[in-house]
């Protein structure tokens, strides 16, 4: 396919000019403004920070209508847009900057404490300021302003990498997956099948951008549709609420957590929830309850099962179709495959639990710069989750348990051996293990069981966590004990905590 991504918001750009394509703030961007600006963006990254195809541009910001600028801007050029979690530590944000080599980094003022640590480990990396001109750069807008030439790079077409989103790694380390632009348009094929989306419609965009799951279970896909898109920088309940009830958005995408808020809201009640036609929520087991309470208020509630390795649309339930399997997280995606394995690769029977595989357009590419990785992930052509999963007998998947330590809390991943790394660093821990206890709002909390090699206070050991990871990161308790339980190969069994915890 010769078509680019940044094609798409052209082509509706002609076609519904004045449209509403991204409304932030109380200000709108029509598809002509949408699509002009892109060019502006493409344009003034490549004759003003020399962006070519290939190279890597980092953006570290709340929700903002310039963050899907970017993205587009990197697809006409095909370069790569790396997204920041801004809930990560700057040490972790700096680690990522220059695994990727990020070429140039847009930040928001906010957020302006990276550039320090950044200078010194990338001295080169370019630095525009969102809302700010940092020392020696530009405003975003400045940039735009001074950009000259044309708008494009040559070979670029839908097979072309655009991003490279990081994902905690169970080395200690994240690992960035690099997904193609042809990944981003099956994706969105699979999202519109999910929602009966169609340009008529208006989504409500709370989650953060930087998530697959922000990004891509329903912003991207409505903006190539032609849809209407409601960005807020940041989720809140309260604002959510009133937006739900004074924009009417047709769709919007919440996580457990933020479904939980919100219901737990005391305006929840009494909100106007008639122009949802449906919630859509994932990330982890959706608990019943939260599935039911939404519904009792008129508004269905659909599973999408994923990954940033797929982009993440793979298994959901559909829009008109059966949701009546609330613990069921639905069917493979229209355009991709999905099986259920045993630890020999083989294909198990209904109801029997085996590891789920994906295999599809909308699968990553490669873990960037890690080979190992990328081969122990796919196989064949297929993504092996980790996950532990089951079929009934009419095809519908069961999510029963997550990559074998990886926690979810409020929609948020982490691996144990990341925060263990950072724990063993401390002078008073000899050794640590980490493991996620259940948490009625966040659904999980990390915490860490640590021998000491000397005498420890718990806070003072939190304290140096938070130094280093984000804070929903840092162990809620410091559970000190005499040994950690291993096998026979001196694995520590995170299994064995977790029954005691």
């Amino acid at each position: 396919m010769t078509l680019n991504l940044s094609d798409l918001i052209d082509r509706n750009a002609a076609f519904t000019p004045h449209k509403p394509a991204i409304r932030f703030q109380g200000q709108t961007l029509t598809y002509a403004g949408l699509a002009a600006r892109i060019e502006a963006a493409a344009r003034a990254l490549k004759s003003r920070l020399g962006i070519g195809r290939g190279d890597r541009v980092a953006i570290l910001a709340l929700n903002h209508p310039d963050y899907l600028v970017l993205l587009y801007a990197c697809a006409r050029l095909g370069a790569m847009l790396v997204p920041l979690n801004w809930r990560l530590a700057v040490p972790e944000q700096t680690f990522i900057l220059a695994d990727s080599s990020a070429k140039a980094l847009v930040v928001e003022s906010e957020f302006k404490a990276v550039l320090e640590p950044l200078k010194a480990a990338l001295p080169d990396t370019r630095i525009v300021g969102l809302d700010f001109a940092p020392e020696g750069g530009a405003t975003f807008d400045a940039l735009l302003a001074g950009g000259t030439g044309d708008s494009h790079n040559p070979h670029v077409d839908a097979s072309s990498p655009l991003l490279i989103v990081y994902t905690s790694g169970t080395t200690g380390r994240p690992k960035g997956a690099v997904l193609r632009q042809d990944a981003l348009m099956w994706n969105a094929a699979m999202s519109q099948h999910m929602h009966g989306m169609t340009a008529e419609d208006h989504v409500l965009t709370v989650l953060p951008l930087f998530h697959v799951g922000g990004l891509n279970i329903q912003t991207t896909p409505a903006l190539q549709l032609g849809a209407t898109v409601t960005l807020h920088p940041r989720f809140a309940p309260d604002e959510t609420l009133a937006a739900i009830a004074r924009d009417r958005p047709t769709l919007t995408v919440l996580v457990p957590a933020t479904i939980q808020a919100v219901i737990a809201h005391p305006h929840f009640a009494a909100t106007d929830l008639s122009s949802l036609r449906a919630i859509a929520t994932g990330s982890t087991q959706v608990p019943v309850p939260l599935i039911e309470a939404v519904e009792k208020r008129g508004v269905p509630v659909l599973q999408v099962y994923g990954s940033t390795e797929t982009c993440p649309v793979s298994i959901y339930t559909r829009l008109g179709g059966d949701l009546s399997r609330k613990e069921s997280t639905g069917l493979p995606g229209l355009y991709c495959e999905a099986r259920i394995v045993d630890d020999q690769g083989r294909d198990v029977p209904p109801s029997v639990a085996g590891e789920i595989l994906v295999r599809g357009p909308n699968v990553f590419f490669e873990y960037w710069g890690n080979e190992a990785a990328t081969r122990e992930a796919l196989k064949e052509g297929w993504y092996h989750t980790g996950d532990i999963g089951a079929r009934d007998e009419d095809g519908y998947f069961y999510v029963h348990d997550r990559k074998k330590n990886m926690i979810i809390s409020g929609g948020e991943n982490i691996y144990p051996a990341e925060v263990e790394r950072v724990l063993l660093e401390h002078p008073a821990v000899a050794e640590a293990a980490v493991i996620g206890r259940p948490d009625p709002k966040w659904q999980e909390v990390p915490v860490a069981y640590c021998v000491r090699r000397a005498e420890a206070d718990a806070e003072a050991i939190k304290a140096y966590v938070a130094s280093q990871l984000a804070r929903f990161k840092v162990p809620r308790e410091i559970v000190f004990v005499e040994a950690l339980p291993r096998n026979a190969l001196g694995k520590v069994q995170h299994f064995v905590l977790r029954e005691r915890n």
